[in-house]
């Protein structure tokens, strides 16, 4: 990686659909862009409309564009659903160099060898995320590059998609004239981003609670254990208010955002709003306890559904602590709620950069750091801007080589 890089996440979400531009400077990461855009096409977070897909993250693009300056060709971008899986695997090659020193296409060899797995046919490898090398049998090496050995082993996860959810993101990514310089789990970008280093060793369960689902990630030993989607969220939330004030969901949405409070003993009896009632031209005040008492048992809800799926995947006493991030998570008395709900340690992770101060954002500034860490950048995501129309540099861009590269493209790993 040279020593200034750009890299552009791209966030395809179910309410929204967010760019963000970072910069990295000799390892250190700013925020210096970040286009956000409300997701059409999106539902649960899944594509059901690829146009108005396209449409959105077009102007998610050119809200950021606008805001740097520069005219973005690449992005890394994130996938999450219940389709994703996890498999552990193993890869073996013997150390290629007369000298017995592992070298990069030693690790390439290996990684390369960890990815031969079985799959069906409707399905592909999205990650290659290495657990642990060893070398001669020597286990818990993280980075093997200039060992001397003979023998060189990895120990990973592979991160296997649908070939449908994928194409189709894929998809809508082109149709909107950019290109793919890899994609990343989302659970493995805001890991990145919200855990430390000992809370991913003890057991640690992030909860990604975003508008249409609930993204859990398990993480254990040091990495990604298991990984599960709920499809709920804060609409659910949001339809709630709308029945119960009577009133539009675009109302209810933003009475949500200015007056909601996850907690009726947190909720003020003085803080009033008018409502305009659905079938009548007139107003009607309600109170922000009216209003959490309406909020509170569906976060109730959502927070002992997560705590069910966390036992389900086999984790309900090995884990130490929650992390929650995400949209849904803004709202104040959510922490309070979610640690009576979970009994357990609860924080709520939001990124330290500035413009993107807010849990929303943990995802898109998580795919900056992974990429930055973990994947190298094969060029830059951005260029100065130019008069010429983005559409004439992305023609020159042929699709088999892209689906090629999808298939490899965690080839620079370590």
């Amino acid at each position: 990686m040279s020593s200034n890089d750009i890299i552009v996440s791209l966030d395809i979400g179910t309410s929204k659909v967010r760019a963000i531009i970072g910069e990295v400077t000799n390892g250190s990461i700013n925020i210096i862009g970040v286009g956000s855009a409300d997701s059409e096409g999106i539902r649960k977070g899944a594509i059901v409309d690829i146009d108005q897909t396209v449409q959105s993250i077009r102007n998610a693009i050119e809200h950021a564009e606008r805001m740097v300056g520069i005219e973005i060709s690449d992005v890394y971008v994130g996938i999450q659903g219940n389709h994703i899986g996890l498999q552990t695997n193993h890869g073996v090659v013997a150390v290629s160099n007369e000298d017995r020193e592992i070298g990069d296409d030693d690790i390439e060899r290996v990684l390369q060898a960890a990815k031969v797995v079985a799959l069906p046919p409707e399905r592909e490898i999205i990650n290659l995320v290495p657990k642990q090398f060893l070398v001669d049998g020597l286990e818990g090496i993280s980075d093997p590059s200039g060992m001397i050995g003979v023998r060189l082993e990895v120990e990973a996860t592979v991160v296997t998609g649908a070939k449908t959810a994928i194409h189709n993101l894929v998809r809508c990514v082109e149709k909107a004239d950019l290109k793919i310089a890899g994609i990343v789990l989302m659970s493995l970008a805001s890991g990145q981003m919200s855990l430390t280093k000992d809370e991913k060793m003890m057991g640690t369960v992030l909860a990604d609670i975003g508008a249409g689902s609930c993204t859990i990630a398990i993480f254990d030993g040091g990495s990604l254990a298991a990984t599960s989607t709920l499809p709920i969220g804060g609409e659910y939330v949001t339809s709630d208010i709308s029945y119960g004030l009577r009133t539009q969901t675009e109302h209810a949405e933003k009475i949500k955002l200015k007056f909601g409070c996850a907690m009726v003993g947190d909720a003020a009896e003085d803080q009033k709003f008018k409502v305009m009632r659905m079938g009548s031209n007139v107003e009607k005040e309600f109170t922000q306890v009216d209003l959490a008492n309406i909020i509170e048992p569906r976060m109730q809800e959502i927070f002992h559904l997560i705590r069910m799926e966390v036992r389900r995947l086999g984790y309900g006493d090995k884990v130490n602590g929650y992390v929650l991030t995400g949209g849904s998570v803004s709202m104040p008395g959510t922490l309070a709620l979610a640690q009576s709900e979970l009994e357990s340690s609860v924080r709520i992770a939001v990124p330290d950069f500035i413009g993107v101060r807010d849990p929303a954002y943990t995802s898109g500034v998580g795919i900056i750091q992974y990429v930055s860490k973990y994947m190298g950048i094969r060029a830059s995501g951005a260029a100065p801007k130019k008069s010429a129309p983005r559409k004439a540099a992305a023609a020159t861009s042929s699709k088999p080589g892209l689906i090629e590269r999808l298939k490899n493209m965690f080839s620079e790993f370590i």
